[in-house]
């Protein structure tokens, strides 16, 4: 069986904490070799950032090589006032690493593997908010920008918050096979098992930082239906519109025209698609290009 040792501190985020073991839990029932192990140092309930009190054990679990200490992330407005692990904590950490044991850390869960020296020379990620004060903080880190998870040897860090989701479906994956981990976020109800590689902000997030409300509704549906053919004179009748004040708001607000708006949600759906195995041919047909010419222009434009 292999554990994995979930430590908690004052402030932890529940997802950070919740996400990963849904996953480990879920992949047990369905018969993987995990065993799940909430520890803290204090005898007294923690109280998480969403206010809910938790009661972890104060004795940690006989740890093997194969076992995986994963760190969760707590409130953390800079990476100098993030939660972190207490030093008994953090050297239950070392001593694990130094042993051949796998640490593993969500959102500002890498603060603590930081603290703890395990950084230094290595490749890690954190929630993008942090990632220069991680950087910063721990210059011998080779901080990775805007992806989900990265994994460096026995060493693996995930992105802010439902990373921490990914990064755990990419254990099971590694240890129990492709199949179990896709089972698993099928019961999730998990629209795609995400590559590492993927970016923390999808162009659905990224591009709705404005306050322009017809925008808001003409990329509601583009998100909707960005693989059906969708004539300007269509999508500005839908939000009430001319083309012309369509046109020029949604530049305005989104630095975009709708057509590329468009094109890029294609384009982020096609990577997927590509990454889980299609072909680019039939990853261009399923997001509505004619023909793979232009999904072919596209990625080459993004790379």
């Amino acid at each position: 069986m292999t554990a994995i040792v979930l430590p908690l501190m004052d402030g932890v985020h529940l997802l950070d904490v919740a996400g990963p073991a849904q996953v480990f839990g879920d992949a047990a029932q369905l018969g993987a070799a995990f065993t799940l192990h909430f520890v803290a140092d204090a005898t007294t309930p923690l109280v998480s950032a969403q206010g809910l009190p938790l009661a972890p054990s104060s004795v940690w679990p006989e740890l093997a090589e194969g076992d995986i200490v994963l760190v969760p992330g707590g409130r953390a407005p800079t990476v100098a006032a993030a939660a972190r692990l207490s030093p008994p904590s953090l050297a239950k950490l070392r001593s694990h690493y130094d042993d051949g044991g796998r640490v593993a850390s969500v959102c500002s869960g890498a603060v603590s593997l930081g603290l703890a020296g395990l950084l230094d020379g290595r490749r890690c990620t954190t929630h993008h908010d942090l990632q220069r004060g991680l950087a910063e903080r721990f210059p011998r880190a080779h901080v990775v920008a805007d992806v989900l998870y990265t994994q460096d040897g026995r060493i693996l860090t995930s992105a802010g918050i439902a990373s921490g989701i990914d990064l755990a479906l990419h254990v099971v994956a590694q240890q129990e096979g492709p199949a179990m981990a896709a089972r698993v976020a099928r019961g999730m109800v998990m629209y795609t098992r995400r590559n590492g590689n993927a970016p923390q902000e999808s162009s659905i997030l990224r591009h709705r930082a404005h306050l322009s409300d017809v925008v808001h509704q003409a990329q509601d549906v583009l998100d909707e239906r960005f693989r059906e053919r969708l004539p300007l004179v269509d999508l500005a009748r839908s939000v009430g519109v001319s083309e012309r004040t369509l046109t020029r708001a949604f530049s305005d607000a989104v630095q975009l025209t709708p057509l590329r708006y468009q094109q890029l949600l294609r384009l982020e759906e096609a990577q997927s698609l590509i990454q889980h195995g299609s072909t680019v041919e039939s990853a261009a047909a399923a997001v509505g290009f004619d023909d793979a010419r232009m999904l072919r222009r596209l990625r080459a434009r993004a790379a």
